[in-house]
This record gives C-alpha cells, sequence and structure tokens, in this order.
C-alpha cells in the first residue's frame, strides 16, 4: 500500500472514530419529553373529535376557512411528509448547528397568532372519506414515531435538518407541536357562535 493511501485511510478511520465517539442517542429527558408530547397531541386530537356529527365535523367558520374534518385530514397528510424530512435527514452525515430552541418549538404550538398557508401538498382536497379514516392513517403513522422515538439509537440533537435551521430532535417534536397548534384550530372551530350544537 502507498504511504499516501495509507494516510488518506487513517484519516478517515480517525474520522469516522471521532464521529461516532461524538454521536451520543437521546437523553432519557429529551426521549421522554418527546413521547409525552406525541402521546399527549394524538390523544387529545382524538379527544376533540370523538362523537361529532357530520354537521359539526364539516362546520366552516367561514367560505375559505378549514372544517373541522379538513383539520384532521390535513394532520394526515402532512406528518408523513414532515416523517419522511426527519428520515432524509438522519440519511445525512451529523451536522450541527441551527438558531432554534425547543422553546420555539414548544411555543410554537400554543402561539398561533402568526399563521402562514401551508403548501399545496398538505392542503385538505378528500383524500380521505371522512374525519375516522384520516385519524386512522394519522393514528398509524403516530405509532411509528412513537415506537422510533422509544428505541432509537440515532444522535437526534446531532444531525440537523435538511434544510433547515433545527436539530432533528427539535423537528420531531415539531411535528407535534404542529397537531397541536391544528387542535387549538379545532377548539375554536368549536367555540364559534354558528358551530352546530348536534
Amino acid at each position: 500500500m502507498r504511504i499516501s493511501t495509507f494516510v488518506a485511510a487513517l484519516g478517515c478511520y480517525v474520522l469516522l472514530t471521532a464521529a461516532a465517539a461524538i454521536a451520543e442517542p437521546l437523553t432519557e429527558g429529551d426521549r421522554q419529553r418527546l413521547l409525552s408530547h406525541l402521546e399527549l397531541t394524538e390523544s387529545w386530537l382524538a379527544d376533540e373529535i370523538k362523537g361529532l356529527s357530520a354537521a359539526q365535523l364539516g362546520f366552516q367558520m367561514t367560505p375559505e376557512s378549514w372544517s373541522i374534518a379538513q383539520v384532521v385530514e390535513h394532520l394526515a397528510i402532512a406528518e408523513p411528509q414532515y416523517w419522511d424530512t426527519v428520515l432524509k435527514s438522519l440519511a445525512e452525515p451529523p451536522a450541527s448547528g441551527g438558531n432554534v430552541t425547543d422553546a420555539d418549538i414548544l411555543w410554537y404550538g400554543i402561539d398561533r397568532t402568526q399563521r402562514d398557508r401551508t403548501g399545496d401538498a398538505r392542503v385538505p382536497k378528500g383524500k380521505f372519506r371522512n374525519a375516522a379514516e384520516s385519524l386512522a392513517e394519522f393514528r398509524k403513522l403516530r405509532a411509528t414515531i412513537r415506537e422510533f422515538s422509544k428505541t432509537t439509537k440515532e444522535d437526534l440533537r446531532g444531525h440537523r435538518l435538511q434544510g433547515g435551521n433545527m436539530q432533528v430532535y427539535q423537528w420531531v417534536l415539531m411535528i407535534s407541536t404542529h397537531a397541536q397548534r391544528h387542535i387549538l384550530q379545532i377548539r375554536e372551530i368549536k367555540a364559534h357562535a354558528k358551530y352546530p350544537r348536534s
């Protein structure tokens, strides 16, 4: 083996070993916070739509606003897209950086004063027959995300979100806080003066 090839190989080995030593799995605290939030928003969404009539699920506050059924469909089609970004980001080499805090992500789930239109790929267009079907699809993926969060050995803090300014850990948390924003939207719809009482 030529000396230059040997040195290059040795250098790669050292770098890979160092990266493996730096990479750490989730702390138990991070894991529990993530799981708790995912479980909270999943059960909360199911509780909010339980027993609602077709009229209640289909009510719109304005002709342009979403109904409760559309909100649930949005979550069922948006979360797979967000989850795909997690998987793609973890396939890339570890990278630090980002200027977002966990508190920012948590606040995003609560503060609905700033509202942006979602991308066209996440707009509800009747993909599912009803809210129950949307919820079932939502819960199916959530089971995958929860199992991943419970068992992963990946360094979610050591990977940067693909094309983003946050850690992959924060993006998984954002999946849950995004659902929380829309659960609060459902509660706003239900509080509307013209919302059907049955």
